[in-house]
């Protein structure tokens, strides 16, 4: 049977924010995979440059995105959901900020659904609903899942590590939750954020934006493993190698199952 991936994003998300949010199921992934809560972003640590990142597996410097307006790249390279696309894998997108869209070809993604948060009391929610109701019907082979409220509603609105960035954070791993227990015996589920946040903006290289959690739950991963020294560059290779498809040459990032091995 063919591996099918989750690949799920909780933009703005810090790794002493995941230690102190209290929600319990954060020690469920720990216990069932592996994890790091050192990980890097990438300069600038900003969303679209970094979304890039994780897709393209080169930094920012090589892929020309360095702020939130997107710019077609000079020098294109095939990203995770091209080569899925090649490989005929069927790819679906779950965001809740509008140009997200640029991170893949269009053409790629055979479902997308976008909704802006601000229009929805919990638009995390309702992405992580549709993406369950779409896996329940049709099983595609990734599945791309952006949560933007922690970032926005929580980091930028009222600060990073305030109480309304904290209630965020729990919400974002409440939506985690469901979809582990809806999916989690047939999807490995990779979790990131693409930067952390201070005060109530992030972009700088400073700890605070530039570190980062991620987690690995399948069986393709050993329990309770903490890992050190990942970047957002490793996500597309680990994914690829996850489906056994081939990366792009051009990718700079190492498979996180090599880095076991």
């Amino acid at each position: 049977m063919d591996k099918k991936v989750i690949l799920i994003s909780i933009d703005g998300l810090r790794p002493d924010a995941v230690e102190t949010c209290g929600h319990s199921f954060v020690n469920t992934l720990k216990e069932n995979g592996c994890y790091s809560l050192d990980a890097s972003s990438v300069v600038p640590p900003v969303t679209l440059p970094a979304h890039t990142s994780i897709f393209y597996s080169v930094p920012p410097i090589r892929h020309g995105i360095i702020t939130n307006d997107y710019m077609p790249p000079v020098r294109p390279i095939r990203g995770l959901a091209e080569q899925l696309e090649r490989a005929d894998k069927t790819c679906a997108a779950f965001y809740g900020w509008e140009p997200m869209r640029h991170v893949w070809t269009s053409g790629n993604m055979k479902y997308s659904f976008f909704v802006n948060e601000y229009e929805e009391d919990n638009s995390d929610l309702l992405l992580t609903q549709e993406a369950l109701s779409l896996i329940a019907r049709k099983e595609p082979d990734f599945v791309y899942l952006y949560l933007v409220e922690t970032d926005d509603k929580g980091g930028h609105d009222h600060g990073w590590m305030t109480p309304e960035y904290m209630h965020q954070v729990n919400n974002a791993f409440s939506c985690v939750q469901q979809v582990y227990e809806a999916v989690h015996d047939r999807y490995t589920i990779v979790i990131t954020a693409d930067h952390g946040g201070h005060d109530r903006g992030h972009g700088e290289n400073i700890p605070e934006d530039m570190t980062i959690p991620m987690f690995f739950v399948g069986k393709e991963f050993p329990k309770g493993v903490q890992l050190h020294g990942l970047t957002l560059l490793d996500l597309a290779p680990t994914i690829t190698d996850l489906m056994k498809i081939s990366k792009s040459r051009e990718w700079e990032g190492t498979s996180v199952l090599e880095k076991l091995a």
